[in-house]
């Protein structure tokens, strides 16, 4: 038993509002990923996805890329939020939860630098 106070307990452990910005984002991605994922499930159902040719000329047609790069830093974004919640919430060690959240903020920054490369490269050598 302690006899400290319940607010002496809690004073320097952060305050209740902490995870308001984080929960915001997740909620905030989750909406921007509903017409995104609405668009692009769309446009691959009338695409010819046999066709490379096809497929390659639609990603570099009009605002396609633009939509697409969009829907891939909404869909890391989102990823890495949830990720990382799942690491606070189960990795009870300090220094392994530090190395678990830096490893997971660079590997899904690397997954969309990747797949915006990938998307710019496919979209540049159909347009030309």
């Amino acid at each position: 038993m302690s006899l400290r106070s319940p607010l002496g307990m809690v004073l320097g452990r952060g305050n209740a509002g902490d995870g308001v910005a984080h929960w915001w984002a997740q909620r905030l991605s989750a909406v921007a990923l509903v017409p995104l994922t609405v668009w692009f499930l769309a446009a691959l159902v009338r695409l010819p996805l046999a066709d490379h040719a096809a497929v390659t000329i639609w990603i570099a047609a009009g605002w396609n890329p633009v939509w697409l790069a969009l829907l891939l830093a909404a869909l890391c974004w989102h990823s890495r939020l949830g990720v990382q919640v799942v690491i606070e919430d189960y990795v009870h060690s300090r220094s392994l939860k530090l190395a678990a959240l830096l490893l997971n903020s660079g590997a899904h920054m690397l997954l969309l630098a990747a797949g915006v490369y990938a998307l710019l490269r496919v979209a540049v050598r159909s347009a030309a």
